[in-house]
Parts: structure tokens; C-alpha cells; sequence
């Protein structure tokens, strides 16, 4: 019999995820380490991760990896990557890690154009610590902190980091992808490979950021999620390349 399949040597073999179903947190992972293995780089890979969801990544992982403190994944990360320039360096974080309580980390890290990779997993909520609302959160969007909707007067518009990076010169790649078909999941692969290439090659800060669905705090059926990821998030949160430096020359 063929063998078409491999479980990737980065992630922790027979272990059950703690995710909840419908979760892209686990397919995320699966990428990461199969694009580390791919590059050779699984002994020099090396993960600062956010908290909540994030965090518990931790688990499930079979390379070096360390949990910041709230919002600090960048800060970390910077340290990291300054002392061990050969490492290779990814941060994974949340919307409400980065982009609430992280926003100037992320942001000083892009503007200088630090040499490590952002996974950004942006499921417009705080996933673990209750369901509360975040940057991304939508329009209209219920929380736990905002029970009738977000409301733009009172809790101003859902934040696009892809974009307000955009607007700075270090940054060297930025896109946007998901995790929702089998042919975004291959996106997704190529976009994380690809920040970890331009890494190798010192070329200065990437952010993947990748749209994905949290049925346990929508309060929707995994399908219903898959739905709502389609019709309302990537509304607001378009897939697509928002800069590549490399592809510029």
C-alpha cells in the first residue's frame, strides 16, 4: 500500500486536540510544522506564543516554544531573534493579543522591520478568555462585553491590521488568507512557507494573517460558522495579498 500521508515531525504525534470542533487553530498548526519540515528548519524553529487559544498551542507542538505575556509576543520574539539570528521565529497570536493589548508591540516590531514571522489568527473574538468583544470584532457582532452588538458610536470600527501595517515602510509581507476549503488551506500553506522564507533570507518582518471561525463563541453549529466566515467575516476582512516586497523586484 502507498503511504500518501505523513503526520509532519513538528507537531506532537497521537495527541487529541483540546480545540473546540470547528477550530482552525489545529489545521494552522499542522501548516506551520509542515512548512518548517519543508524549509529543514524544524531543529531551528522556534514559537513565542499569545494567550488564550493560542496558548495552548503549546501542547501540541514538538519544537522550541515560549508563552509571552499578554500582548508581548513581538517583544519576545525580538529578543529571540536578535540573540539567535539563526533561529527561525514565528509569533501566534489572537486578534485580541495582537491587536488589542499587543497593538504597539506589533506595531513597533513591523515598523522596524524585525526579521521574524506573525501567524495572526483572526476569528473576530476573544476565543478563551470569554468571549469578549475584540478589535475585529464586526459590526453588529454580539459579545460578552458588548451583549447588544458592537456598535461603531460607542466601541468604534473593527480594526484591519493587514491594512494599518500597510501604511508603514519596514513591513516586507503581508497577506491575508483562511482556512475554510481545501483550497484556502493550500494558500494558507504557501503564505506561512513563504514567511518563513523571506525570514531565512533576512529580509525583515512577515504577518500571515489568517481569518478563521469560533463557533463555541459565535454561538453557532460548526456549518453555521463556516457560513458566517464566508459571508460576513471575509466581508469585512477580504483574502488576498496586501504586500510583497519580493514580488516587487
Amino acid at each position: 500500500m502507498e503511504k500518501v500521508y505523513t503526520r509532519t515531525k513538528g507537531i506532537l504525534p497521537d495527541t487529541v486536540s483540546g480545540f473546540c470542533p470547528g477550530c482552525m487553530h489545529s489545521t494552522v498548526h499542522k501548516l506551520i510544522g509542515e512548512a518548517a519540515e519543508e524549509l529543514g528548519m524544524l531543529d531551528k524553529l522556534v514559537r513565542v506564543e499569545g494567550v488564550g487559544c493560542c496558548g495552548l498551542g503549546q501542547f501540541y507542538v514538538a519544537h522550541d516554544a515560549t508563552i509571552a505575556a499578554h500582548g508581548r509576543a513581538c517583544a519576545v520574539a525580538t529578543g529571540i531573534k536578535r540573540s539567535h539570528p539563526d533561529s527561525l521565529v514565528y509569533t501566534y497570536q489572537g486578534d485580541g493579543d495582537l491587536a488589542s493589548i499587543g497593538l504597539a508591540e506589533t506595531m513597533s516590531a513591523a515598523n522596524r522591520g524585525e526579521n521574524f514571522t506573525v501567524i495572526f489568527v483572526n476569528n473576530g473574538i476573544y476565543g478563551m478568555t470569554g468571549g469578549q468583544m475584540a478589535p475585529t470584532t464586526l459590526i453588529g457582532m454580539k459579545a460578552t462585553t458588548a451583549p447588544g452588538g458592537r456598535d461603531p458610536k460607542v466601541h468604534g470600527y473593527p480594526m484591519h491590521v493587514c491594512e494599518i501595517l500597510n501604511q508603514l515602510t519596514a513591513p516586507y509581507y503581508l497577506e491575508r488568507v483562511s482556512c475554510n476549503t481545501p483550497q484556502n488551506v493550500m494558500k494558507a500553506r504557501k503564505a506561512i512557507k513563504k514567511g518563513f522564507q523571506y525570514q531565512m533570507e533576512g529580509r525583515g518582518f512577515s504577518l500571515i494573517e489568517i481569518v478563521t471561525s469560533c463557533p463555541t463563541n459565535w454561538g453557532l453549529s460548526t456549518l453555521d460558522a463556516l457560513d458566517f466566515l464566508k459571508d460576513k467575516m471575509f466581508a469585512e476582512y477580504p483574502l488576498g495579498l496586501i504586500r510583497d516586497k519580493g514580488a516587487e523586484k
